[in-house]
């Protein structure tokens, strides 16, 4: 009994499924940065407040960077190759510290 083979594999819908949930996920990370930016304007400008807001941004870039990478890598062929474990890091990190940024501009 040998194990399965992926040789003929039919990958079906799950690349774009995959995709799809990268964009839901940079539409969050979106989300997150203007209502930093919204939440800095209207609660009054103070150098922390800019400090978190720009830290918010700055996150959000990162987070776009990786995901646009990782979206053409899955548009690019049938078998798209895997998310490399430095990219994968980055996008976590990036949209837990964006979360907690997030989480000290509202509190």
């Amino acid at each position: 009994m040998g194990g399965v083979s992926t040789a003929g594999r039919d990958p079906g819908l799950q690349p774009e499924r995959t995709r799809l949930a990268w964009r839901r996920t940079t539409l969050s990370a979106t989300m997150a940065a203007v209502l930093a930016v919204k939440t800095v304007l209207h609660g009054g400008v103070s150098a922390t407040g800019v400090t978190v807001c720009a830290l918010c941004c700055v996150l959000f870039l990162g987070f776009l960077a990786v995901a646009h990478r990782r979206i053409r890598a899955l548009a690019a062929g049938p078998r798209p190759s895997a998310l490399a474990p430095r990219h994968a890091t980055a996008a976590a990190l990036c949209a837990v510290a964006l979360a907690v940024c997030a989480a000290a501009l509202v509190v």
